[in-house]
């Protein structure tokens, strides 16, 4: 990463430490609490993350640090939208395991077009050599082919299944927020490094899309609490754009 884009990041961490947290991890901190630990404790989910973490290059910002974000997340939105939806104890975690296996593989093809299509088939060979059944593989595979916005879906026939494609899709887009602008923008500015220039020339059409993230959350506590991640990252990039305008200009 150029000297500019480093200061302009450290800027921008700035603001986002001034922001307040998503409402999301204090008003269900036993969920988010009880994903994380399923997360370092199950023997399954512990052999696909080291298989992840030796697959997974960290660029365009989705490494590891961001596939288990999303997985213990997800983990998370599927321990209360399951409990919403009466599930006993056995199959909670059960799709527990499943939803963090996708969000473990949601982005292992991220380099190739149209990566969840690919990501999808890839996860499907990996996942021939774990402990799952047919069923859940397939959910898995339909989560991870879903997981973008804006793209053409596949029809996902079961209630279960399409659970766990809507807590991966959710969680992902969580990361649209404040975490958009403290860590994935720049892994991505520091992959294609750009002009400052161009940076900027792109700024509003990114701006654009992130708003647009607002409607298309699936999950009631997707669309609760998704919104204000994206809102606090506006926010973010709002002042951001101002700041690069006023402090930065001797660079445009």
């Amino acid at each position: 990463m150029t000297p500019i884009y480093s200061c302009i990041r450290e800027r921008a961490r700035q603001i986002v430490s001034r922001c307040p947290i998503p409402d999301f991890y204090h008003d269900h901190a036993p969920a988010n609490d009880h994903s994380n630990a399923f997360f370092k404790t199950d023997s399954v989910i512990k052999q696909l993350k080291h298989f992840v973490a030796e697959q997974l290059e960290d660029d365009f910002g989705h490494g590891l640090e961001h596939a288990v974000k999303v997985t213990i997340e997800a983990g998370a939105l599927m321990e209360i939208e399951g409990k919403a939806a009466g599930y006993d104890e056995r199959i909670l975690e059960g799709r527990l395991r499943v939803v963090q296996c996708a969000g473990l593989l949601h982005d292992i093809k991220r380099k190739k077009k149209d990566h969840s299509k690919h990501g999808a088939e890839h996860a499907r060979k990996v996942l021939e050599s774990y402990p799952f059944t047919a069923e859940e593989i397939e959910d898995i595979c339909r989560a991870i082919h879903n997981h973008e916005a804006f793209t053409s879906n596949i029809i996902i026939d079961t209630s279960h299944g399409a659970l766990v494609a809507d807590c991966l899709y959710d969680a992902d887009k969580f990361r649209w927020g404040p975490d958009n602008f403290a860590y994935t923008l720049w892994d991505m500015v520091a992959f294609y490094n750009p002009p400052l220039t161009k940076f900027m020339e792109r700024y509003p059409k990114g701006m654009e899309g992130l708003a647009n993230i607002k409607s298309t959350f699936r999950t009631n506590t997707g669309k609760k609490y998704g919104p204000q991640f994206i809102d606090i990252g506006l926010g973010i990039g709002e002042e951001l754009y101002r700041l690069i305008k006023d402090e930065f200009s001797a660079y445009l």
